[in-house]
């Protein structure tokens, strides 16, 4: 998993989580709008995202506006403002990460997948889970307070033994949504899951979804599940079962081969970089207070992480072929930049030298003279012979891709 930040339309930052595959490397992706109220991080959308994850398909989910960790006040908000922030975090996909081909949503969530699924172009396939077919269908749970909100134009409503201020643009937005009118024209697949013993959301909603909506379109009932999936298995399931109707309709990219690692950013994302290898994918960026937004290590890092790794690797394997009673190695990289002159073992005399200071841990029963040839051992690994010799970097220009 890796954090994410977007901004949306408002200028306001969103926090949103990855669920990569175990390779690291996504043959399709798919954006997820949790439940009314809920977060990215409420466990059935977890389970969910995870599920589709073990076929491969890289999920995004995130906090909407007001809620969670994304920036902003959940009063100002509503529907319209849920339905833009997905359309915001699909264009962020399709600049930094992939365009989704999947969108979905659970609860009011779904209904809002329902909404954006037309206004995002990669989107070929769009699921809903235990929707409201009519987004007012939330003002049945605070009928007691809609005189209030009226007056007084907001008033705190309980939701999932919460407090919330619902404010009178809300109920206006949601009253004058109208998602069924749009399902025929949709012209994406569209997969219903529903539970028919829903208490909150009844299964009519979901006849109605089905109903509207034109061919290619396919029902899923849940069993006993209830409205929030409390049951791990239930999310799961949903998770699983999503994992596999999808195949059916995303487009699967063809056997792409990629030599080395291919790093890739945009002007106006500052820093944040994605990279890409052969069967892998993740971020690199800055922190914050050197004008990153600290959504992945920064260069030094990585270089850091690769000498540290390779460290650890060669001692393990060295362990294991000794049969050494080792536990675990733990090797700590920090880098820094001296004066040359401050340096009795440089070759270089002026300017600065970079310095990669491996900080070495071993756990486990060895004696001063074992732990001693670990050390040695250490310098054999292949990243740092790389660092300790001659390198040349070489730079070659490539014709950037046409386009129609």
């Amino acid at each position: 998993m890796s954090r994410v930040q977007f901004k949306n339309r408002k200028g306001l930052t969103l926090t949103g989580d990855i669920e990569w595959p175990a390779g690291g490397r996504a043959k399709a992706f798919a954006l997820f709008a949790h439940c009314f109220t809920c977060t990215r991080n409420f466990k059935a959308s977890i389970n969910i995202c995870r599920a589709l994850a073990a076929e491969d398909i890289a999920v995004m989910r995130f906090d909407f506006t007001g809620l969670g960790q994304s920036q902003g006040d959940f009063t100002d908000t509503n529907f319209s403002a849920n339905v833009d922030d997905l359309e915001d975090a699909a264009a962020f996909m399709a600049e930094q990460l992939q365009a989704p081909q999947l969108v979905i949503g659970h609860s009011l969530g779904g209904t809002a997948a329902l909404a954006v699924a037309a206004r995002i172009e990669s989107c070929r396939a769009v699921v809903s889970i235990n929707s409201p077919a009519d987004p007012a269908h939330v003002l049945h749970h605070m009928d007691s307070k809609l005189e209030e909100i009226k007056d007084a134009g907001s008033a705190q409503v309980k939701l999932g033994g919460r407090p919330f201020r619902i404010a009178q643009e809300f109920v206006d937005d949601v009253q004058q949504s109208n998602i069924l009118s749009n399902l025929h024209d949709l012209k994406r697949a569209l997969l219903v899951l529903h539970s028919p013993v829903d208490s909150v959301v009844s299964v009519e909603n979901a006849q109605q979804i089905f109903t509207h909506a034109i061919h290619p379109k396919s029902y899923v009932s849940l069993g006993q599940a209830d409205h929030l999936l409390s049951r791990e298995a239930d999310s799961h399931y949903v998770g699983e079962v999503i994992a596999h109707w999808a195949q059916r309709y995303i487009e699967l990219p063809e056997n792409e081969v990629i030599e080395g690692v291919v790093a890739s950013g945009r002007l106006e994302h500052q820093f944040l970089t994605r990279l890409s290898s052969a069967d892998h994918q993740w971020l690199a960026d800055e922190p914050e207070h050197y004008g990153g937004s600290n959504q992945g290590p920064g260069p030094y890092d990585l270089l850091a992480a690769a000498l540290g790794s390779c460290t650890t690797m060669t001692l393990n394997m060295y362990a294991r072929h000794k049969k050494l009673p080792v536990e675990a190695v733990h090797c700590r990289v920090e880098h820094s930049r001296i004066h040359a002159n401050d340096c009795n073992d440089c070759e270089t005399a002026n300017g600065k030298v970079d310095v990669l200071t491996r900080h070495i841990r071993i756990e486990g029963d060895l004696t001063p003279e074992q732990h001693e040839r670990m050390l040695e051992i250490a310098d054999r690994c292949p990243v740092h012979k790389t660092l300790s010799h001659e390198i040349k970097i070489r730079t070659q220009h490539e014709a950037a891709l046409a386009t129609a």
